[in-house]
């Protein structure tokens, strides 16, 4: 079996130590950090790391025994010859670095979500992948959980008929936090594509002067997609999702830890009944998103999480800022390329 050398840029969280905070409340993603899920990929060889603080490269050293360590990530590659590079650096630092990774020829890229601040970052690090034939996967983890993965097989099985709506309840903020709920709606579609926008963000006074926003404000939306699907968030709750159909609706509750089948009970009118969902095998999110990127690089295919896929996601969450400055729905793609909003 072929091993293929993986590195990481950021040697913090992501990288590193994450599994330490959800061992226990989300025992089913871990291994959750980049190098932990290294240690149980057989095909993948975890081989250097890159930070720009000298502390983080000796506690990664200490962790993971890992001796190729940088302060310069572009060094890095240079001298490490990386297959895989896995960037979990802060967010205005994505679009930049994913684009350099690429350019320098890395053929397959972990990105940590969101991938850029703005349409302009955005369409520069999709035209760079597009040009150097680099795959793409990114931090947005739901779409590589085995349960949403079941779940997806079943709405497009048509376990509940035809979808009309779905539903995202949790409130978290633009760009760090939506886009998971985003890109999580968007895969229990089966990445249908959004056509119009309307979003607020709180509170609703915030104001984006020259284009341009130094914080991730909470915000809430309406997605109307092709085939006349709508999506909305609510802004409560525990990250459930709901997904409904003419012939009843599957949710997941409290963060993808409970999930049901709602069905129309055939014994008693107006009323529904729960059905248990099936078992899922599979890895971890993070493990099987890193193989994702390994077999479609093996297999000549597009990963799941492909750049064309979080690009749009991306784009529809910067929809949202842009409704809200209009104060109206607004199409996709929009127009404003420029709008900026930093995040972490």
């Amino acid at each position: 079996m072929k091993k293929y050398r993986v590195a990481i840029v950021g040697l913090g969280r992501m990288a590193s130590t994450i599994d330490d905070e959800v061992k226990d409340s989300l025992s089913d993603w871990v291994p959750y950090s980049i190098a932990s899920s290294c240690q149980v990929i057989e095909s993948a060889e975890l081989i250097a790391g890159a930070d720009i603080l000298p502390e983080k490269r000796e506690a990664f050293k200490q962790r993971w025994g890992v001796k190729a360590l940088y302060e310069d990530y572009l060094e890095m590659i240079d001298k490490e010859k990386p297959d895989l590079v896995a960037i979990c650096t802060r967010g205005e630092l994505h679009a930049e670095m994913g684009t350099r990774v690429a350019e320098a020829g890395v053929p397959m890229i972990y990105l940590e979500k969101a991938i850029a601040c703005s349409m302009r970052e955005a369409d520069m690090l999709l035209n760079a992948c597009r040009e150097h034939k680099t795959l793409l996967n990114t931090g947005v983890l739901r779409r590589f959980n085995r349960q949403y993965h079941k779940a997806r097989q079943l709405i497009e099985s048509g376990k509940i008929g035809q979808v009309r709506a779905i539903a995202h309840y949790g409130a978290t903020n633009l760009l760090h936090g939506h886009i998971h709920s985003v890109d999580t709606i968007m895969y229990l579609l089966g990445d249908t594509m959004a056509k119009s926008v309307w979003g607020e963000l709180l509170p609703r006074s915030t104001k984006i002067e020259n284009n341009r926003l130094d914080n991730d404000p909470s915000s809430i939306y309406q997605i109307e997609f092709d085939g006349g699907v709508e999506a909305y968030t609510i802004n409560a709750g525990n990250w459930d999702f709901e997904v409904w159909g003419t012939a009843g609706s599957i949710r997941a509750t409290d963060n993808g830890i409970g999930w049901f089948i709602r069905k129309p009970n055939p014994d008693k009118k107006n009323t529904i009944m729960d059905i248990p969902f099936p078992e899922c095998e599979g890895p971890s999110a993070t493990v099987a998103c890193l193989e994702d990127l390994i077999n479609a690089h093996e297999e000549g295919r597009q990963t799941i999480g492909n750049i064309e896929v979080t690009h749009h996601a991306t784009e529809i969450c910067l929809a949202i800022a842009e409704s809200h400055i209009q104060g109206k729905r607004v199409d996709v793609p929009i127009s404003n390329r420029d709008l900026y909003i930093w995040h972490v």
